[in-house]
């Protein structure tokens, strides 16, 4: 192959990886500045209006427990496909793009494991920052487009473009070997005790993302912020969130052991989640940033600690699509629970407590996931399926 035709596919690979990220988060995330807008309009109490960021959280989790099967029926290009299709689609139809988004997200490890196999780690921090970037940019860019249309369904429906332009990419530059129907047989996980424990440490420490983002500028709103400027924060939230994703998973390529990194990422967020409750007024862009830097930071650091537990790719891509299943289902309490909460107590300050011990948990738990000890996960689990054709294998 010619040395430019070669860098073109090698450029076109990762675009198409930052194109897929953005068109992940926008559905949630543009929702929350106009939250106010959307309850004013529709009626809905601070409960029953959490279900708007909950139930495509639903989704994404009952969809990715489906992702073995649907790889296996589909293939990646035409999964993918499918997935950004529904998210065109389903700017007319909310629970459609949670499908979506979460059929997209059940084969993406995968193929990350399989193209990138020399640079899995830096490979999931571009992907995880491009997607939280999506989501970043629909909190900033929502409530102007809704101000400019004057009408808040305005600001969600312009998402479609970003999704549109990513499905003609995907369908144009494909990955190599992406049309592929794998009809290799799936390991076994439902029993495997590893793989609920991943699944639960995932859903908890990405879950204070979702209250965040469904929430964190209503907070605001009570504190008298206006809704550009509430949105405006949780735009600069994400900015950290990007930066955590691109610094943590490059500094995790050089070593195996990812629970210092992780320490480090809960430690952050607790730090942050505590300026919320304590001092929310006095530095709310500090507070940002470390609950920015801690969520992306662990978002990709628990891709990845997931990734090193399977060698072969598809095994690796089958134990992240539970993972992120039932992580996801998780994660779909954490919105509904604060509205809950805030609907109980008439503020946002106890859901925030309750961020702050479930992270505080979680670093406790983290100490458990030595390298060590995913040999002996890898042993507790079916025989390894033999590697595919063309595929190689990598180490964890």
């Amino acid at each position: 192959m010619p040395l430019a035709e070669s860098c073109l596919r090698r450029l076109g690979g990762w675009a198409l990886l930052i194109a897929l990220g953005l068109n992940l988060r926008p559905i949630i995330s543009s929702i929350s500045p106009l939250l106010m807008e959307i309850r004013g309009a529709t009626g809905m109490s601070f409960q029953s209006s959490a279900w708007l960021t909950s139930l495509p959280v639903v989704c994404m989790g009952l969809v990715a427990l489906l992702g073995v099967r649907l790889e296996a029926r589909l293939g990646e290009r035409r999964g993918v496909a499918l997935g950004l299709l529904m998210i065109l689609c389903a700017c007319l139809a909310r629970l459609l793009c949670g499908a979506g988004v979460a059929l997209i997200q059940a084969l993406v490890p995968a193929l990350i494991k399989r193209q990138f196999q020399q640079r899995v780690a830096l490979a999931m921090g571009i992907y995880s920052a491009s997607l939280m970037g999506g989501g970043g940019l629909a909190a900033l860019l929502s409530p102007h487009v809704a101000t400019h249309f004057a009408h808040w369904q305005a600001g969600l429906g312009v998402w479609l473009l970003p999704a549109l332009a990513a499905l003609l990419l995907w369908w144009l530059l494909p990955f190599t070997g992406s049309g592929q129907r794998l009809n290799a047989p799936s390991i076994s996980l439902w029993r495997n005790r590893r793989a609920w424990l991943l699944a639960l440490y995932f859903g908890l420490v990405n879950c204070g993302y979702m209250s965040m983002v469904a929430w964190l500028p209503a907070y605001y709103l009570q504190l008298g912020w206006s809704a550009t400027q509430s949105g405006s924060l949780l735009a600069f939230m994400t900015i950290f969130q990007v930066i955590a994703e691109l610094l943590m998973p490059a500094l995790a390529q050089r070593q195996s052991d990812r629970r210092p990194l992780l320490a480090i990422s809960l430690s952050a967020q607790a730090l942050g989640f505590s300026g919320l409750v304590l001092w929310p007024l006095q530095a709310p862009q500090l507070w940002m940033a470390l609950i920015g830097f801690g969520l992306g930071a662990c978002f990709a650091l628990s891709l990845i600690l997931t990734l090193d537990h399977r060698r072969d790719p598809r095994e690796a891509g089958q134990l992240a699509a539970f993972v992120q299943g039932v992580g996801f289902l998780i994660n779909a309490v954490s919105p509904w629970m604060t509205g809950w909460l805030r609907e109980l107590t008439g503020s946002f300050i106890s859901a925030w407590w309750v961020l702050i011990l479930t992270v505080l948990a979680m670093l406790v738990l983290t100490r458990v996931f030595s390298p060590s000890s995913y040999r002996e996960s890898q042993s507790t689990s079916v025989a390894p399926q033999p590697i595919p054709t063309g595929s190689t294998s990598t180490s964890a």
